[in-house]
C-alpha cells in the first residue's frame, strides 16, 4: 500500500529540475541586472567620447581630464560586469550568444581603448596643439614632433588592435539595436584609428619629409577617377612640390601632353605585366594602374626625371575627391570659367569642365589652375583642424598614396594606408581586393558604381572565401547623344558610345586559389595572374547605359574560410558598399 509519497527516484529528479529551474532563473536575474549596469555605463562612455573629443578640439585640456577619468571609470565598470563566469556562460547559449559576446567585446574594447590610447592623447594634446599641427604663417614647426611621436605611436596600437577587435564582432548575429551599437562603435574606433595613426605617421615622417634635415622635391600627381585605374584614377596633372624648413611651395606644373609614350618601356613587375602588358611602364596615364604604389610611385619619379632631369625624394598621388574634401575646410574656389562649392566641384572637375571647355589643352590649364588656387588655399587660408580632419578622411578612403626614396621614410609607409600596398594577411583578418581599370578611353566612371560582397564558409567541404562584385552603368540612355564626345570616347577605341568597358580584377586571401568563377552564374575566360602569394582574376566587362553585371569568384585552400576578410576596392567617385553576407555557395 502507497504511502503517498514519491519513490527516492522520481523525488531526487523532481528536486534536480527544482534546482536547475531556480539556478537558471537565478542566472537570468543576475546577468539581466549586470546588463543593464552594463550597457548604461557604455552609453556613458559613448557620451562621454563626444565630449572629450569636442574638449580637446577646443583645447580645454582642464575639462578633458575629467571627462576621460568619468569615461574610464564608466568602461572598466562595463568591463567587469560582463567578464564574470555566468555572463560568459550564456556567450554560448544559441541565439542568445552572440548578443552576450558582443557586449563583452565591446565593454572589454572600451575598456582599453581608455586605459591605453587616452591617457597618451592626452599627454600630447597638453604638449602640442593639435588643433594647429605647429601650422602658422604658411609652415610647419617641425621641432615639436620628436617628442609626441612615442605617445603617439603607444595610442596608434591601441586604437588598431580595437579596431581589428571591433570588425571581429559578428553584428549580423546580434539583436538589431545591439547590431546597430556595434556598427556605430566600429566607425567609432576606425574613424580614431585612422587619424591618430595618420598624426603618429606625421608625427614619424614630416621632421625629415618636409625638408627639416635639407630641401626635398615631390612629384604630386592628380587623379582622375572618370577613368578608373586600380589607385584611383588616370593621372590627369602633375606638378613638382618643393619642401624646406617645414615650408611646401608648388613648382613645375604638367601634362600628360608633356610625357609622350615611350617606345621601350619602364621596368615593371611580372604581375604588373600580367594583368596591364607593358602600358603602365611607357605611358604616364596608365601608372597609376600597378596595384602595389610602391611600384608606381617609383615609375612615376622615374618618368619626371627623364622629362624635366632633377633628384625625385618621393612621389605623393592624390584623385579628385581629396578636393572635395579639403574644400570644406578652405571653402569655395574659383578657377577658370568655374566658381566651386565643396558640393559641387566633383561635378565640375570630373563630368561638366568636359562640356563647357572642349579642347583638352584648355581643360588642362583649368585643372592645373584648380589644383594651384586649391593647394595655395590650404596652405594659407585654411581652418587647420578642419584640413587635418580632411586629409585623414581623406587617407582613411585610401585616396592619399605616398611613396617615398629614401628607404627607412619607405619602410614606414609601405606599414600603413598611405603607402599604398596591399596589406599581409594575419591570425586574425585576411584581405582581399577589388581594381578597376577603364578601357574605355574617356571619362564615363563618372557614371560606374560598385557594390562588394564577402562571405566566408565551407563549400564541398573546403574552407571558402567568396567575393561578389556588382558593377552598374548608371549613364543615362541616351548618353550616346547627351554626353560630349571627350567623355564617351565617340567609339573610338571600338566602345560604343555611353558605354562603358572596364577590367575588374579580384584578387584573394594569401595561399588560396580560384576554385569557381562566374558572371551573372555564367562561366567565361578570365585572365588569371599572382600578385606576390595571391590569386588574381580579372573579366573584361562591357556594359551598355542602365547595365549592371556581378561577378563571383571564390577562394579556397590556405587562408581561405574562418577568418575575418576585409576588401579594399579601387576609390571611386562615390565610395563602393561593401558587406558581409551568409556565404551561398557558387559551385
Amino acid at each position: 500500500m502507497s504511502d503517498g509519497r514519491l519513490p527516492r527516484r522520481r523525488r531526487w529528479i523532481g528536486w534536480t529540475v527544482g534546482l536547475v529551474l531556480t539556478l537558471l532563473v537565478l542566472a537570468i536575474g543576475w546577468v539581466a541586472i549586470r546588463g543593464i549596469g552594463a550597457v548604461s555605463d557604455l552609453q556613458l562612455v559613448a557620451k562621454g567620447a563626444s565630449q572629450l573629443k569636442d574638449a580637446i578640439a577646443e583645447g580645454d585640456l582642464d575639462g578633458a581630464e575629467p571627462i576621460a577619468e568619468s569615461i574610464a571609470g564608466n568602461a572598466r565598470s562595463a568591463r567587469d560586469l560582463t567578464s564574470d563566469p555566468v555572463w560568459q556562460a550564456f556567450g554560448y547559449v544559441p541565439w542568445l550568444g552572440p548578443n552576450f559576446r558582443a557586449v563583452s567585446d565591446v565593454a572589454e574594447i572600451a575598456d582599453d581603448v581608455s586605459a591605453d590610447a587616452l591617457a597618451p592623447l592626452l599627454g600630447v594634446a597638453a604638449d602640442f596643439d593639435l588643433g594647429s599641427l605647429g601650422f602658422a604663417d604658411g609652415a610647419i614647426d617641425l621641432e615639436p614632433f620628436a617628442e609626441i611621436e612615442k605617445p603617439l605611436g603607444a595610442a596608434s596600437a591601441a586604437l588598431t588592435a580595437a579596431e581589428q577587435r571591433a570588425q571581429q564582432i559578428d553584428a549580423d548575429a546580434t539583436l538589431p539595436p545591439l547590431a546597430e551599437a556595434v556598427r556605430e562603435l566600429r566607425g567609432s574606433v576606425t574613424e580614431a584609428a585612422t587619424v591618430v595613426g595618420s598624426l603618429h605617421g606625421a608625427a614619424v615622417l614630416l621632421p625629415t619629409m618636409l625638408g627639416g634635415d635639407g630641401p626635398r622635391d615631390y612629384v604630386l600627381a592628380m587623379q582622375n577617377n572618370a577613368e578608373l585605374r586600380s589607385s584611383g584614377g588616370i593621372i590627369g596633372s602633375i606638378a613638382l612640390l618643393h619642401a624646406e624648413g617645414g615650408r611646401i611651395t608648388l613648382g613645375t606644373q604638367a601634362s600628360t601632353r608633356d610625357f609622350p609614350g615611350l617606345d621601350t618601356a619602364l621596368p615593371l613587375s611580372e604581375s604588373t605585366v600580367a594583368l596591364f602588358d607593358d602600358r603602365p611602364g611607357r605611358y604616364l596615364q596608365n601608372i597609376t594602374s600597378i596595384p602595389d604604389f610602391a611600384e608606381a610611385g617609383a615609375t612615376i619619379a622615374a618618368r619626371w626625371q627623364g622629362r624635366f632631369g632633377g633628384e625625385i625624394d618621393g612621389v605623393i598621388a592624390v584623385d579628385a575627391v581629396v578636393a572635395e574634401h579639403l574644400m570644406e575646410a578652405t571653402g569655395d574656389l574659383s578657377f577658370g570659367p568655374f566658381t566651386a562649392t565643396p558640393e559641387t566641384i566633383i561635378s565640375i572637375l570630373l563630368s561638366e569642365i568636359y562640356a563647357a571647355v572642349p579642347d583638352p589643352a584648355a581643360q588642362d590649364d583649368v585643372f592645373a589652375q584648380a589644383a594651384s588656387g586649391l593647394f595655395g588655399a590650404a596652405l594659407s587660408g585654411g581652418d587647420t583642424k578642419a584640413l587635418i580632419g580632411a586629409l585623414a578622411e581623406s587617407a582613411g578612403e585610401g585616396r592619399i598614396r605616398i611613396w617615398s626614396a629614401h628607404e627607412d621614410e619607405e619602410a614606414v609607409l609601405t606599414a600603413s594606408a598611405l603607402g599604398g600596398t596591399i596589406p599581409k594577411d594575419s591570425a586574425d583578418a585576411t584581405y582581399v581586393g577589388v581594381l578597376m581599370n577603364d578601357t574605355t578611353g574617356a571619362k564615363m566612371d563618372y557614371y560606374t558604381r560598385a557594390s562588394v560582397v564577402t562571405a566566408i564558409g565551407s563549400c564541398q567541404g573546403e574552407a571558402t572565401t567568396q567575393v561578389r562584385v556588382t558593377w552598374t552603368n548608371t549613364a543615362p540612355s541616351d548618353a550616346a547623344t547627351s554626353l560630349p564626345p571627350y567623355v564617351t570616347g565617340a567609339g573610338y577605341y571600338g566602345v560604343p558610345a555611353g558605354s562603358v568597358r572596364t577590367l575588374i580584377a579580384v584578387y584573394g586571401p594569401e595561399g588560396a586559389t580560384p576554385s569557381h568563377i562566374d558572371r551573372d552564374g555564367d562561366e567565361e575566360s578570365v585572365q588569371t595572374a599572382m600578385l606576390g602569394d595571391r590569386s588574381v582574376v580579372q573579366h573584361e566587362v562591357l556594359l551598355a547605359p542602365g547595365e549592371s553585371t556581378t561577378i563571383t569568384v571564390e577562394f579556397q585552400g590556405d587562408g581561405a574560410g574562418a577568418r575575418l576578410t576585409e576588401a579594399i576596392v579601387t576609390p571611386l567617385i562615390e565610395a563602393p558598399e561593401i558587406s558581409r553576407e551568409e556565404l551561398r555557395c557558387g559551385s
